[in-house]
């Protein structure tokens, strides 16, 4: 049977302790239920699992003793930022767990002027919290040991000249010109997606005038949730991950 895999937010060294706190530690007690003397696997994003063995067992807490590390590689040998036009409820968390199983590097939340979702600063900062622990699982379920960042949700039009330090830039749009002309691509690449209504005529413009390509994919206008998930996979299939 696979060991279970824990994502910890603490630098961990081969042989030493460390402690689950928070998220982590409630998996560990409340969900998993396992006992002094199990064994697991930990990672903090760095690259490498650890084996470990639960030594005490606190209500919000949990002891490990560290065992040998293992680098894991795993990860696509193309680095894509996700530039997601924010979506309601479920839909972006769907984003955030399929993308990181897809190999994304990181996400960045747009908001568009088509988001139905508003977030004021306190907002912003809750839902990336929450976003990020989506991706913490996600990671955690797919075997990943470097969980991407979700960053802080920003407005497009400054998010998108802010980009342009990306090698590739592509745009989805069911007008543009097809996936199957994309030909080699070269990381880092900033894939960007709207939101439901889609994005704005003038925002198109503006990620055109910033050097991004529109694709689309194929005949059928598919939803915010599901065009990233399925351009990620020809990129990962492009670039040679998915073989």
């Amino acid at each position: 049977m696979s060991l279970r895999r824990i994502y910890s937010d603490q630098r961990l060294t081969p042989g030493a302790t460390a402690s689950l706190r928070g998220d982590a530690a409630n998996h560990v007690l409340r969900v998993l239920r396992l006992r002094r003397g199990d064994r697991l696997l930990v990672f903090d994003g760095s690259g490498t699992d650890f084996e470990a063995e639960v030594t005490e067992l606190r209500r919000d807490q949990v002891q490990l003793q560290l065992g040998s590390g293992h680098a894991v590689d795993v990860e696509s040998p193309l680095a894509v930022t996700l530039f997601q036009g924010v979506s309601r409820g479920p839909r972006m968390d769907t984003v955030i767990q399929k993308a990181t199983e897809l190999g994304v590097a990181r996400i960045q939340p747009v908001l568009a002027a088509r988001s139905v979702v508003r977030l004021d600063e306190a907002g912003a900062g809750r839902k990336r919290e929450h976003w990020q622990r989506v991706a913490v699982a996600a990671a955690e379920q797919s075997g990943r040991s470097r969980v991407p960042m979700v960053a802080e949700p920003g407005p497009l039009e400054i998010l998108v000249p802010a980009s342009v330090d990306h090698a590739t830039r592509l745009q989805l749009d069911p007008t543009g010109e097809s996936i199957n002309a994309l030909g080699p691509v070269t990381g880092p690449v900033a894939l960007l997606i709207g939101p439901e209504g889609g994005l704005t005529e003038a925002e198109v413009r503006l990620a055109a005038d910033f050097g991004y390509r529109r694709l689309r994919l194929g005949p059928r206008i598919l939803r915010t949730e599901t065009a990233p998930l399925a351009a990620l996979a020809v990129l990962q299939f492009v670039a040679g991950d998915l073989g």
